[in-house]
């Protein structure tokens, strides 16, 4: 099997942020889950369809993985767990949020998981950092790119790149 193109949104709105997504990068690299990561900048992001809470820091990661959808499900949960994060309220403050982003042109829905992410072409919290390090990704339902979809006026949610 050939590796295939996939990405991951990371984000965090509890605690220390960044250490939080230091740790899951860690935590992603030590596992070898992906070949030629590739790490956007971090984006402070604005909640979006969920409860009142704080701001999110957001980053994308890409590169390509052997693993199936499952496995790299499995993999982010896993990930999730160490650093402590608990779904006490949907959608609610989270310590890390790793989400599969794609997984090559792979289109799927199933209770688990959906692919692609079906929050792509909404928030800008996952598009402005996709769109950085993966600009010519082409959703294979839309057939927009990356960079198209994140040029669009409908996203919702405040982003804002973080120096580094």
């Amino acid at each position: 099997m050939n590796p295939l193109p996939a990405a991951l949104s990371l984000g965090s709105n509890l605690g220390d942020t960044r250490s939080n997504l230091e740790a899951a990068l860690r935590a992603l690299n030590s596992s070898g889950i992906f070949e030629g990561l590739k790490l956007s900048s971090l984006y402070l992001t604005e909640p979006v369809g969920c409860p009142p809470q704080p701001d999110f820091l957001n980053m994308a990661v890409a590169g390509k993985t052997l693993l199936s959808p499952a496995e790299l499900l499995a993999r982010c949960l896993e990930v999730e767990k160490s650093i402590g994060r608990t779904r006490d309220v949907p959608k609610g403050p989270r310590l890390i949020d790793i989400d599969i982003l794609f997984y090559g042109d792979l289109v799927m829905d199933s209770p688990e998981l959906t692919i692609p992410h079906r929050a792509i072409p909404e928030r800008n919290s996952i598009l402005a950092p996709l769109a950085e390090i993966c600009p010519d990704w082409r959703h294979p339902v839309l057939g927009l790119t990356a960079a198209q979809m994140a040029g669009l006026s409908s996203a919702k949610g405040g982003v804002k790149i973080i120096p580094s």
